[in-house]
């Protein structure tokens, strides 16, 4: 007869073979952890969580008012070569819905309509724009919404930019007007 030899077993498949269900469990627990920040984050962009952080009610634009608020409590973010943006939300009221064409977004007050800044898109309830940010902008800049009507004309409103987003305030004194 035959005696058969069997191969001594490695420590490394030694130990694989004595923690490979717990090492499964823990790759199953991990992604568990980070699902309270996608459930909010998919919250927020849907708009259950209102329109954002830093919400601003009621600024004046001419005879309408518009709600502004930041998406998210960060630093602007770069974007290649464009420079470095920030996301904000905004909503018409009820009154003006039906005469505003369109809604822009600027650092700084525009000279004309052409220089209005970025424009909103998005349901009147909900719109949405991402605002460049210089990096040479002074902390103490605002930022201006106009309002375009059906009629031709057109309002402007401003706020504080650090009313509107203080992380990009912040942002901009790290910066220290550095391009």
């Amino acid at each position: 007869m035959s005696q058969v030899h069997r191969v001594p077993v490695s420590p490394l498949k030694q130990w694989w073979l004595k923690w490979r269900f717990h090492l499964n469990i823990l790759l199953i627990l991990i992604p568990l952890g980070f699902m309270p920040k996608y459930f909010a984050d998919a919250k927020l962009l849907r708009g259950d969580a209102g329109l954002g952080v830093n919400p601003i009610s009621a600024i004046q634009v001419g005879p309408y008012t518009v709600d502004l608020a930041e998406l998210r409590n960060e630093a602007p973010r770069a974007d290649g070569p464009a420079g470095h943006f920030k996301a904000f939300n905004a909503a018409l009221c009820k009154a003006c819905i039906g005469d505003a064409k369109a809604i822009y977004l600027r650092i700084g007050k525009p000279r004309n309509l052409r220089a209005a800044g970025s424009i909103f898109f998005g349901a009147p309830y909900r719109m949405s724009t991402n605002l460049p940010v210089p990096a040479r902008t002074r902390p103490d800049a605002r930022i201006w919404i106009t309002l375009e009507g059906w009629d031709g004309s057109m309002h402007q409103g401003s706020v504080a930019l650090a009313d509107a987003s203080p992380a990009t305030v912040a942002w901009l004194k790290k910066q220290g007007g550095k391009p």
